[in-house]
């Protein structure tokens, strides 16, 4: 494998049209890369090619490699609630069926978007997720694995309630966990270099955004203080989120529906009590010195853009709020 890398590629780029792969979808595009996005419907790209192709389908995907030829594929695909049946047949069967495929094809470069989450593999999408990494670093190729801290969409929940004049939801104190929040364009940017930067080739890549850790009462009263306002916190106990997620699991026995929703509860509480940092495996505690920054896109830039009307406040599948 020539270990040079190339500044021009052929990308064949997956879960382009969620923010996230739209921004690397630019980034690539920025770079000078020739970039073809796989995606589920009829969708346009800017500066890019976009064809519609079902993941799902290995025999369509191996046409579509066989096709024409890819120097790399940069994947931002994901499931969309997480739950186990969502998590395995995207985050590791549809990977596994676009992996194959490179390789048959002799692609070079597999630059994965995984989440930091799985360091700390307590929930069905983080093992789904895990299972696929550990396939693509024993598959040959050169790779990237990238997992991201948390994003600026997953932590926009509650700006619409603390306009309205309510309170501030936290768990425990508000510091229970810690995150450096990753936004879209920083995070595009970051995939994007992947490709070009030997550094971060066959290398597991934990990202954060710019400034020190953040937790949700700093996030609460950074809000506030934009808006002028006293801070009004409430507490919501970890336990009811546990006690929700014991009670749907054992109805989920019965109604089906109920499991899903029962995972579901038990995301929130992950997502409640787990800081999105490196986690330390010596000590078992998230160490935000240890976790590595890029861009200049701040949280509170974002809460200021939203409040002004420049940006739009979007929440993720997985936001506690």
């Amino acid at each position: 494998m020539d270990n040079a890398p190339r500044q021009h590629q052929r990308v064949a780029l997956f879960g382009a049209t969620g923010t996230i792969g739209r921004a690397t979808a630019a980034a690539l595009v920025a770079r000078g890369h020739d970039v073809v996005c796989f995606v589920r419907t009829d969708t346009r790209i800017a500066g890019a090619q976009a064809r519609v192709l079902d993941v799902r389908d290995p025999a369509a995907v191996r046409a579509a490699f066989a096709d024409e030829r890819f120097d790399a594929v940069l994947s931002c695909m994901a499931s969309r609630t997480g739950v186990a049946a969502d998590a395995w047949a995207i985050d590791h069967r549809a990977h596994g069926t676009v992996l194959d495929a490179a390789l048959g094809a002799g692609v070079g470069h597999f630059v994965l978007l995984s989440a930091i989450c799985v360091q700390k593999p307590l929930l069905a999408f983080q093992h789904a997720k895990l299972a696929f990494e550990a396939a693509l670093i024993a598959s040959g190729m050169r790779w990237s694995i990238v997992r991201p801290t948390a994003f600026f969409k997953s932590l926009s929940g509650q700006i619409a309630r603390v306009q309205q004049g309510r309170p501030f939801l936290i768990f425990g104190d508000g510091a229970l966990t810690a995150c450096k929040p990753i936004s879209d364009r920083d995070l595009g940017n970051y995939l994007a270099d992947c490709l070009t930067d030997p550094q971060r080739w066959n290398h597991i890549l934990p990202i954060g955004g710019p400034g020190g850790a953040i937790t949700p009462r700093q996030q609460g009263e950074a809000l506030f203080a934009m808006l002028g306002t006293a801070p009004r916190f409430r507490t919501v106990p970890v336990a009811l989120l546990a006690a929700i997620a014991g009670v749907l699991a054992v109805l989920g026995r019965i109604v089906p529906s109920l499991a899903a929703k029962a995972e579901l509860a038990r995301i929130g509480r992950y997502y409640a009590t787990e800081s999105m940092l490196v986690l330390n495996p010596l000590t078992g505690r998230y160490d935000a010195d240890a976790t590595p920054e890029t861009g200049t896109d701040t949280l509170f830039d974002y809460y200021r853009a939203v409040l002004a009307g420049t940006a739009a406040a979007e929440r993720g599948d997985h936001a506690v709020f």
